[in-house]
């Protein structure tokens, strides 16, 4: 299974694959085939980016039964736009903006898209998957829902620094069943298999790309499970997922 990174080292930025501590540097993008240039580093000295530069984002809503409370099961995939103007990398802080007062956190799988793909079926649509990370879908439960709610989640769900995903890249994985967990201040807060999705993936990418061509790059945050709660400055949240790793950020 390979695994893939974006880095920061000696002041210039790569691709690379990851192996036992290790990160191999590649010629070319994401999406070209893995040529390395010979040139290895230590996980501990480079700086991991957001594993990739996504065109465009997107996001489905209540797709785990355990996170939708009294609400009936939706009848077909809730989706929505988060900007790539939200991005943050792994490590890098979750920023309570001025006037948020419910920000929660949102554990997910993420989807990243490696071909083009308009009106898939669904084996089209699960062959256009490169590969999947783990993402935290940062929402202001006030400018979603609450008092202060705004004609769409504009800035619930894409804030600066609203959207972390990462550490890497994970190729070959089986995602259709892996164990996610989201972790604030080492308290397990989320925990549920990806087997318990609502709209499995491929159904997800298959109903986005009847309206919408998703290129090379884009990425789909596919739910959350279970219930949230809020965080506050100096707490730190993970999101873990099996076979993947641990996408880590504070929040101030």
């Amino acid at each position: 299974m390979p695994v893939y990174a974006r880095y920061e080292f000696e002041d210039s930025v790569h691709y690379g694959l990851v192996n036992e501590g290790k990160i191999s540097e590649l010629c070319g993008g994401l999406f070209d085939p893995p040529v390395p240039t010979g040139r290895e580093a230590a996980l501990g000295d480079v700086k991991l980016l957001a594993p990739c530069e996504p065109p465009k984002m997107l996001a489905v809503g209540l797709n785990y039964r355990s996170h939708l409370g009294s609400r009936p099961a939706p009848n077909v995939p809730g989706i929505f736009y988060k900007p790539v103007s939200s991005i943050q990398s792994p490590g890098g802080p979750i920023v309570i903006p001025e006037g948020a007062t419910d920000v929660h956190y949102e554990g997910e799988l993420v989807v990243v898209i490696g071909k083009t793909v308009s009106k898939a079926t669904r084996e089209e649509a699960a062959a256009s998957v490169f590969g999947v990370t783990c993402g935290n879908d940062v929402s202001d439960r006030n400018w979603q829902r609450g008092d202060g709610k705004d004609l769409q989640w504009w800035r619930a769900k894409g804030s600066d620094t609203f959207s972390p995903f990462g550490p890497f890249i994970v190729t070959g994985v089986n995602y259709a069943d892996l164990a996610l967990e989201t972790r604030l201040n080492d308290e397990v807060v989320q925990s549920q298999r990806t087997s318990d999705l609502i709209f499995d993936v491929p159904e997800v990418v298959r109903f986005i790309s009847q309206w919408v061509t998703l290129v090379p790059g884009d990425i789909i945050f596919s739910g959350t499970p279970g219930e949230t709660r809020r965080m506050k400055a100096g707490d730190v949240v993970e999101v873990v997922i099996e076979g993947i790793g641990t996408l880590s950020n504070p929040v101030q």
